[in-house]
């Protein structure tokens, strides 16, 4: 896409209404590769773009991620975060809160080979929620909003987040990865399947968790 084509449809979404509107599966950007960042957007218009996907998630309840393809913009930026209500969760269970943070044309590569399952859900499929396996720790590359370099190593649910996040901008839907059996309406993910445990709904809907050997 020329910079110019990007730049008007950034100036588009920031004009329209906030919080910014999701876009829902079934919409090609969604399953396309982003463009990588390569200094399309100024300081000012891209400050302005961060935070409106901040915002927008902030509002949004459940969000944890979202990334530019989701809001109509075909580039390689995500946002990410926990929300005070659930870091008060988290710090309950002994789980670390995920900090406000920018990626930018970002990579990861598993650390070791442990798996962990969960269920996940979708700004741009609203309404269902899936067990997804993930690596358990990855090593992240990518550039701030203030383009520096970032190497660090995340886990858990802070490495969840970016693998979906990051799916997003090569066009993979949480979906594509699913146990898809584990699919399941929000209400019964939440209500039924949250409080019985994974082990019961893999049972129960006849999907397999990782075993002893990926370190599940």
């Amino acid at each position: 896409m020329p910079h110019i084509d990007l730049i008007k449809k950034v100036d588009e979404v920031l004009d329209g209404p906030s919080p910014l509107c999701i876009v829902s599966a079934g919409d090609p950007v969604l399953r396309r590769e982003a463009f990588p960042f390569d200094g399309q957007l100024d300081d000012g218009r891209l400050h302005h773009l961060v935070e409106a996907m901040r915002e927008t998630m902030q509002k949004t309840k459940g969000a944890v991620g979202l990334a530019a393809p989701q809001v109509g913009i075909p580039l390689q930026l995500a946002v990410l975060g926990t929300s005070r209500e659930l870091d008060v969760r988290l710090t309950e269970q002994g789980e670390k809160p995920v900090p406000f943070t920018v990626l930018i044309n970002p990579s990861y590569k598993p650390v070791d080979t442990r798996h962990t399952a969960s269920f996940e859900g979708c700004l741009s499929v609203p309404g269902w929620q899936a067990v997804v396996i993930r690596t358990d720790r990855i090593e992240l590359t990518c550039d701030d909003e203030a383009g520096r370099r970032v190497e660090e190593e995340y886990s858990g649910l802070a490495a969840r987040i970016m693998q979906h996040e990051i799916d997003h901008l090569a066009g993979t839907l949480y979906l594509d990865r699913a146990e898809i059996r584990s699919l399941s309406s929000l209400e019964e993910a939440i209500q039924r399947w949250r409080p019985a445990g994974l082990e019961v709904a893999a049972r129960e809907l006849g999907f397999t968790l990782p075993g002893p050997k990926s370190g599940g």
